[in-house]
């Protein structure tokens, strides 16, 4: 089993930065990439960011291209997300997510486990 725990969420004003943390525990090794989701109300979750462990390759959806930026310290055993620009859009619950294979790397139920969730709520 992975543990996930995120933090950092909050509220913003549009245009404002966050940056979430996920600390990741138990069989770190089984995971080989590391994806942030997020869900808005009566929306389904969605796909924002992954990377892989070994070699740093990174993913991003269309919305958050150019704004977002994944990372990860492994020495940690942590992922981050930076999020730049937020626009009132972004507000959600961002969930961390790990994965035991590269495959389908974007696709919410290819995910094998599964942080708590925080909340980011971004104001106009």
């Amino acid at each position: 089993q992975v543990q996930l725990v995120e933090s950092g969420g909050g509220l913003v004003q549009a245009g404002g930065s966050l940056r979430l943390s996920c600390a990741a525990s138990g069989r770190t090794f089984s995971s080989t990439a590391m994806g942030w989701f997020r869900q808005a109300p009566g929306k389904e979750r969605e796909f924002v960011a992954a990377i892989t462990w070994s070699r740093g390759r990174t993913y991003y959806a269309d919305s958050v291209k150019g704004r977002f930026t994944i990372s990860t310290d492994n020495a940690k055993n942590t992922v981050y997300l930076q999020m730049n620009s937020l626009k009132p859009e972004d507000t959600a619950v961002y969930y961390c997510a790990a994965k035991r294979t590269l495959y389908n790397i974007v696709v919410v139920s290819e995910y094998d486990y599964w942080g708590q969730g925080t909340q980011v709520t971004v104001s106009s």
